[in-house]
């Protein structure tokens, strides 16, 4: 598995070798021996996983409480991934890194806690799944608008476009939120 660092301490960009032949393709998604080695963490509590159609936008989600590290994938179709870092004490505060992950590249995006996190479905479907380190904290739960324009996320979709959910309409601009020390 090759694992690349990106711009912001921490975020990682974890690639499997895929085995492909016409049969059509073969790749190991998660090897906790390989994890451990690379320094990410060993205790997972949760599995989710969710499905989207196109343009869907979910996030910026991230939990105060019960903060959360995330390995992220996707299984079939496209997203553009986008993690934020919400340290204030970090030299890299409301900056971003966007990735598209694919069921075709099978990129693995590793965004530990302090980070917030959105994507938007590139594809006519999508399928994401994650794993966590913490379990699900609905008082801990914030949510930073995905449009914030101090972030200047450049989303490859017109704003009227995007198909948010209400909780992710009312999000707060980052210089509102609360965020991590």
């Amino acid at each position: 598995m090759k694992i690349e660092e990106t711009s912001l301490p921490g975020l990682l960009v974890l690639t499997p070798k895929i085995y492909r032949d016409d049969r059509g393709a073969f790749s190991e998604t998660f090897s906790l021996r390989r994890m451990a080695e690379a320094g990410l963490p060993t205790n997972w509590v949760q599995d989710n996983f969710s499905v989207s159609q196109k343009n869907v936008l979910r996030g910026i989600h991230y939990q105060i409480a019960q903060p959360q590290g995330k390995l992220v994938r996707v299984t079939h179709g496209a997203v553009l991934d986008v993690a934020v870092d919400l340290r204030r004490s970090s030299n890299s505060f409301g900056k971003h890194v966007a990735v598209e992950l694919s069921g075709e590249n099978g990129r693995v995006l590793w965004i530990p806690q302090g980070f917030g996190h959105a994507f938007l479905v590139l594809s006519e479907l999508a399928g994401f799944a994650y794993k966590v380190t913490d379990y699900y904290s609905p008082e801990g739960e914030r949510t930073i608008a995905w449009n914030d324009p101090e972030l200047a996320i450049k989303w490859p979709i017109a704003e009227g476009d995007a198909i948010v959910s209400q909780k992710d309409a009312k999000g707060k601009l980052l210089r509102d939120a609360e965020v991590f020390a």
